[in-house]
């Protein structure tokens, strides 16, 4: 058997870092959202109007995840921005 311990982080630098390291992916995954959603109301907009009418419901789910996702990039902006003082 091979010893698979998890070396963790010993100083409030590294749990830092970390923690930098952590938001950025976040903030990433949450642009990749917005995008996503972004792109997908715009290609609702270029079909025939019957079918948006039928997609109407499904349209309005996704302003809505874009609207959550939008808010969320924002506060993980801020605990970025709050662990990069503590940084220095």
């Amino acid at each position: 058997m091979t010893d698979k311990t998890i070396e963790t982080p010993k100083t409030r630098e590294e749990i830092l870092a970390m923690s930098l390291e952590a938001r950025e992916q976040e903030i990433m995954h949450y642009q990749i959202n917005i995008d996503n959603y972004t792109l997908a109301l715009e290609e609702m907009g270029y079909l025939p109007s019957a079918e948006r009418a039928e997609l109407a419901g499904f349209a309005e789910q996704i302003r809505g995840l874009l609207t959550s996702e939008i808010l969320e990039q924002k506060k993980a902006k801020i605990m970025m921005a709050v662990i990069k003082k503590q940084v220095g």
